[in-house]
């Protein structure tokens, strides 16, 4: 297992402990790790602590979707949309909007009756 990221990344979190880049960076790399819990850990915190960076949203969501947890995954998505709206993101908006519509089964491909 390649842990050279991870260490440098744990040595920046140490200095830098409530850092909300870290933080993400330690998600994502735990989730390429295939450590589950831990990734959904940093995500969580992230949500919980640092509401305001929008790119967790999209991540934790799917993370949710892919543990069978899709109501928790459609719940992150709902507070991301809102708060992408609020900063006027509107590319994050519509990456969320789009997981959500997925997550919810609506289909891009239902209008393709008409």
């Amino acid at each position: 297992m390649d842990t050279s990221r991870l260490d440098k990344l744990l040595a920046f979190i140490q200095n830098e402990p409530n850092d909300e880049f870290l933080k993400y960076a330690l998600a994502t790399e735990y989730l390429r790790l295939n450590e589950t819990e831990k990734a959904l850990s940093y995500y969580e915190d992230l949500v919980t602590n640092h509401p305001g960076y929008t790119g967790t949203y999209y991540h934790l969501g799917k993370l949710y979707e892919a543990l069978g947890r899709k109501d928790e995954a459609i719940s992150t998505y709902e507070t991301g949309m809102r708060i992408t709206k609020e900063k006027r993101d509107m590319h994050a908006f519509s990456e969320l909007q789009g997981v959500y519509m997925a997550a919810k089964g609506f289909d891009d491909d239902d209008d393709d009756d008409y």
